[in-house]
């Protein structure tokens, strides 16, 4: 079927990311594309989360009004989410979920559906982190950036080399992950676009009333003007 206005076409994926060594690994996803997409916005979400969350699938609807497809995709294999219940290391091994998003990057070039359109990255807490890293690593790859709640301080010294806009998202509240990402903004290159966006009254998760809707809308907003419009 199409997509009706304001209505996108929802797949369920398997997306293929090349490794140094071995097979492809294979991460379940689902990609949504509106009518008249100009750009798609994948998704890199927290430790312990997975394309099921629903904070960032409610902010995926939103950017989607904005007539941008999106990628929800998991990081980690299920085997691997297994091994790290017990483990916990892969969630913050950010340069093995910064490679998985720039495989997935390749992997959605190459459909017909998304084939020549911009790509943004969205990253909640260590996946905006591995945003900021893909990017630095592939910046022809990556029109634009939003972090929310993010772990930029992960990045390290990839934050630098960093092109894309970036917009970092976070709440007034969530005290020491606010000095982190003034911190970050700070190590980001002068006279890129870049913004510390402050929701007041929010704690990390974004929980309190209005205070995600505020998230979408800043996210959407920021994809907008960076991934659509003529720069």
């Amino acid at each position: 079927m199409g997509a009706g206005k304001g209505m996108a076409v929802e797949s369920q994926v398997t997306v293929e990311v090349a490794q140094a060594e071995g097979e492809p690994v294979r991460l379940e996803g689902v990609l949504a594309m509106p009518r008249g997409t100009q750009a798609v916005v994948i998704f890199a979400h927290g430790s312990g989360s997975s394309r099921h969350s629903p904070r960032n699938k409610y902010v995926a609807r939103v950017i989607r009004k904005a007539a941008i497809g999106t990628l929800l995709f998991d990081l980690l294999t299920e085997a691997e989410e297994q091994r790290d219940m017990w483990s916990g290391h892969l969630r913050f091994d950010i340069d093995l979920l910064a490679e998985r998003l720039s495989g997935a990057a390749d992997w959605l070039r190459g459909r017909e559906e998304a084939r020549g359109l911009r790509v943004g990255y969205f990253g909640a807490s260590t996946g905006g982190g591995a945003a900021l890293v893909a990017a630095a690593r592939h910046p022809e790859g990556v029109g634009a950036i939003v972090s929310r709640g993010g772990r930029p301080d992960l990045a390290g010294e990839a934050l630098p080399l960093v092109q894309a806009p970036t917009l970092l998202l976070v709440g007034g509240n969530d005290h020491v992950v606010l000095g982190l990402n003034q911190q970050a903004l700070e190590a980001l290159p002068e006279g890129m676009a870049k913004r510390l966006q402050v929701v007041p009254g929010a704690t990390h998760l974004f929980e309190e009333p209005g205070a995600l809707e505020e998230v979408a809308r800043h996210a959407r907003n920021w994809f907008e003007a960076h991934l659509t419009e003529p720069r």
